[in-house]
């Protein structure tokens, strides 16, 4: 059998070789940092977190005034939204999703 051997590479090859080699080791490194830069933030985000509002059941009673009527609900982000119509006038009343603390009161009425 015949073995092949490779020639010697010119200086030119070699300095091109070394430059090819210190370029994949930057990107390289470069890659490594920006995977770990995620899983750093997946990994904060995951501790930081807390808890899913559905896995933990919160229950809230929310007097309403006399008279209150609510008139509609809605969710924007992370707050619930009621609105209600107390004795004419309309009020917007807001609460955190997760927690369904009071976060907010907005009161309509009209000018004299």
């Amino acid at each position: 059998m015949t073995e092949t051997v490779a020639p010697e590479p010119t200086p030119e090859q070699a300095a091109l070789f070394a430059r090819v080699r210190r370029m994949m080791l930057i990107a390289g490194l470069t890659s490594a940092l920006a995977v770990t830069a995620v899983l750093t933030a997946v990994g904060y985000r995951l501790y930081r977190s807390e808890g899913s509002p559905v896995s933990a059941a919160a229950e809230v009673t929310a007097p309403l005034p006399k008279g209150a009527r609510i008139v509609s609900t809605a969710v924007a982000g992370e707050r619930l939204l009621i609105t209600l119509d107390i004795s004419g006038v309309t009020e917007i009343r807001s609460f955190d999703a997760k927690t369904l603390k009071p976060a907010g009161r907005l009161k309509f009425v009209s000018e004299p």
